[in-house]
């Protein structure tokens, strides 16, 4: 997608350009006000009196030019925190959250309460994702086996069709897409959403070094809205 070519209805030094991702429900151009979290994120902007335009890229991509200044970026969004992501960046306050766990089939459910219980399954994952900590740790440590997808869809595809015992996914992305993409409907019946989470993850915007200034501002809007009403009434119809 390309930044619009048309005057923005404020000033250029209150428009905040930020790349993000297809990660529905969270963000995505063909979803309803870009998805919940730009909903959000537009909101809070838009009460301090500044506008917000979004780009979409895949997420390595979006990360990678969200960071760098150059491209004309503030930052990147939805990102859940992470420690690692470099020290150029800086974290607003939570935008929403998101309940991370496990898909599994119907017919294989896994029942865990450690990490360690998983030891022994081949667990589908979304390259360049974050996880929870202990989980990629883990993972680099050899603890769990995972198989790598490049999209939630296909990493469910790999679930339906058994090269997985449990995917990892976002609770209400997972809810969206066995009810969106044509190819996971057949398998509705067939999935569900495992009982254990891994986390209730906090999202974030990420603004590169440069534009840090903007993370205060994006806060104070924050604060200034119903972040949860908002949630709330997107996800009511899932």
């Amino acid at each position: 997608m390309l930044l619009s070519l048309s005057m923005p209805a404020v000033s250029d030094d209150k428009v905040v350009r930020l790349a993000s991702l297809d990660w529905a429900p969270y963000t995505g151009n063909q979803l309803r006000a870009d998805g919940v979290t730009a909903q959000v994120v537009r909101e809070a902007f838009a009460v301090m009196g500044y506008e917000l335009e979004i780009v979409f890229y895949p997420w390595e991509r979006a990360v990678s030019m969200g960071s760098d200044p150059s491209y004309g970026l503030h930052g990147f969004f939805p990102e859940y925190f992470r420690e690692d992501i470099g020290d150029n960046i800086v974290f607003s306050d939570p935008v929403g959250y998101g309940p991370l766990g496990f898909a599994e089939r119907k017919d294989s459910t896994v029942e865990w309460t450690e990490l360690s219980d998983l030891s022994s399954y081949t667990i589908g994952t979304v390259q360049g994702y974050a996880n929870t900590l202990a989980f990629d740790n883990a993972v680099a440590a050899n603890e769990l086996t995972i198989s790598e997808a490049m999209t939630d869809t296909s990493n469910l595809m790999k679930l339906a069709y058994s090269r997985v015992d449990l995917s990892v996914i976002d609770q209400f992305v997972f809810a969206h897409l066995m009810v969106t993409e044509p190819e996971l409907k057949a398998f509705h019946s067939q999935l569900q959403f495992n009982q254990t989470m891994l986390e209730v993850k906090s999202l974030y915007v990420c603004f590169n070094g440069k534009n840090a200034h903007l993370a205060d501002i994006l806060n104070q809007g924050l604060a200034k809205i119903d972040i949860r009403a908002i949630q709330d009434e997107f996800f009511s119809g899932y």
